[in-house]
């Protein structure tokens, strides 16, 4: 099956602060890949050398077979993406933000229909300061997804939705991953990763410190369930005692 995202031995650094260290990720059309860990883990600023908005220190990084920056105009129309603090115009209603989005592509798939397939079929009309913060996480999904790309690139998808609100948007993107979608998300819930993910990385000090199946991470960690698996990976429920101790 073609590796649509290919990066290998991944390096950035800030001033003296190494931010990603020797990360290698291959992905395939049509997997769902999580990249895992606590904040300043790494996740942010690996996505973004991926994307090519942030140029690495060193190592290789291609989408779809391109580099993300040197080719960023080919891969425009082919990649979506989706940032959870995304800023855009409060006085703009969310049929204009469409429109907008749609009109930046060559061809692009019917918003209303996203719309509806994503929860916001009574929105068209509303000021997008006015939606809520669930309504505004599924509108950005929204706009990721209208150019209909190869590629998607997720944010913590569904902070700030409700189960049901979370559990539809999952549905959604299994059904987008069946019909060949690469996805690359990031996420600090673990039955959303359960749910969703082919593999996962997780990150800790910039490095990888797993990199697998779900069921493969559980097998080579003391416990049984993800979530304890993934605190005794990146050590937070160490740190989470050492600070009950002190309190």
């Amino acid at each position: 099956m073609e590796t649509t995202i290919k990066v290998e031995k991944l390096c950035k650094s800030y001033a003296h602060v190494k931010a990603v260290e020797n990360v290698n990720i291959s992905i395939r059309r049509g997997e769902v890949f999580g990249l895992l860990g606590a904040n300043g883990a790494g996740k942010s600023s690996t996505m973004e050398c991926i994307l090519g908005t942030k140029k690495q220190d060193s190592g290789r990084v291609s989408i779809l077979g391109m580099n993300p920056q040197k080719d960023r105009k080919k891969l425009f129309a082919r990649v979506g993406v989706q940032f959870q603090e995304a800023n855009y115009q409060d006085k703009i209603k969310v049929a204009e933000l469409c429109e907008v989005t749609a009109s930046l592509y060559k061809t692009s798939l019917d918003y209303g229909a996203l719309l509806k397939q994503f929860g916001l079929y009574d929105k068209p009309k509303s000021l997008v300061s006015e939606l809520s913060g669930g309504q505004k996480q599924r509108l950005f999904i929204v706009l990721a997804l209208i150019p209909n790309p190869e590629v998607v690139f997720l944010d913590e998808l569904t902070t700030g939705l409700d189960a049901k609100a979370r559990r539809d948007v999952w549905r959604s993107l299994s059904g987008l991953k069946a019909k060949g979608m690469t996805i690359l998300l990031t996420s600090h819930f673990m039955d959303e990763v359960e749910a969703l993910c082919d593999k996962i990385m997780i990150l800790k000090n910039g490095g990888s410190v797993f990199c697998g199946t779900v069921q493969e991470a559980v097998e080579a960690s003391p416990y049984e369930k993800l979530e304890d698996a993934y605190l005794w990976y990146t050590d937070e429920e160490v740190e989470n005692e050492s600070i009950q101790s002190l309190a």
